[in-house]
């Protein structure tokens, strides 16, 4: 456990706590947060997650223009649903990533957990673009990595992390039933 791990995590909790109040702000402190990350995943050989901050980099970027200037009026995109040909295509493109990943991963690095590491990442940047685009199917996608990343970080001794993702689940909990609800209200 180190104090950048602790500081990392800090971030995240805060970040996800404004994503789910759906303040834009959760933009440029999730940015700081998966820097650090980046690193950590870097001192801890799994590369998969590594790199995958480094792509969340980018989409924070991205989920920040979103919400602030996306949609119709260009006035930052409001929480709506993806249909049943989205959401399908949008995981057989994350089935697609993490078996190219993990194979990668596998064969060409001493990654400590390769496949298991490539298959959340891969599935996380699918949650993370539907996020940016305020998708309700991001929250139950996150529950379920979630969960599945405290049980790897738990088996890499991660466990200020696990910890987080932990707390993670919860926000995504209640992020989901918060989104529902406002997407409820918006409706005419």
């Amino acid at each position: 456990m180190s104090s950048i791990e602790l500081l990392a995590s800090a971030l995240g909790v805060w970040a996800v706590w404004l994503t789910v109040q759906q303040n834009r702000w959760c933009w440029p402190i999730g940015l700081v947060m998966v820097l650090l990350y980046g690193w950590i995943f870097f001192q801890g050989k799994l590369y998969s997650n590594m790199l995958l901050q480094g792509v969340y980099a980018a989409l924070q970027v991205y989920g920040w223009w979103q919400w602030s200037h996306g949609g119709d009026r260009h006035t930052g995109v409001q929480v709506s649903r993806l249909g049943a040909q989205g959401v399908l295509f949008s995981l057989a493109l994350g089935c697609v990533g993490a078996a190219a990943l993990g194979f990668a991963m596998a064969h060409y690095t001493d990654a400590s957990a390769p496949w298991q590491d490539a298959a959340l990442s891969a599935f996380s940047l699918v949650a993370q673009v539907w996020m940016a685009q305020k998708r309700v199917e991001c929250w139950p996608l996150w529950i379920i990595l979630d969960l599945l990343f405290v049980a790897l970080f738990i088996d890499q001794g991660l466990y200020p992390t696990a910890a987080l993702y932990g707390l993670f689940t919860l926000l995504a909990a209640t992020g989901w039933v918060t989104w529902r609800r406002d997407q409820a209200l918006a409706r005419p």
